[in-house]
């Protein structure tokens, strides 16, 4: 039961995550810095995240 429960807290970091980058690059974007270094490790960030989540449907386990 361990390892449901380790998956489970992952996987809702990833999604919590995921959320709450998006909400910071659209912030940057509205300013004008989607050229900054930190909006650039964000969308690095982001296309990993969205593999996740992608790979977690994949398999049947995100709806």
């Amino acid at each position: 039961m361990e390892r449901l429960e380790a998956f489970e807290a992952m996987m809702k970091m990833v999604l919590e995550q995921a959320e709450s980058e998006k909400l910071t690059m659209d912030e940057l974007k509205l300013h004008g810095k989607e050229k900054s270094a930190t909006y650039r490790q964000y969308m690095g960030n982001r296309l990993f995240y969205n593999r996740v989540i992608s790979l977690y449907k994949e398999y049947g386990l995100l709806d």
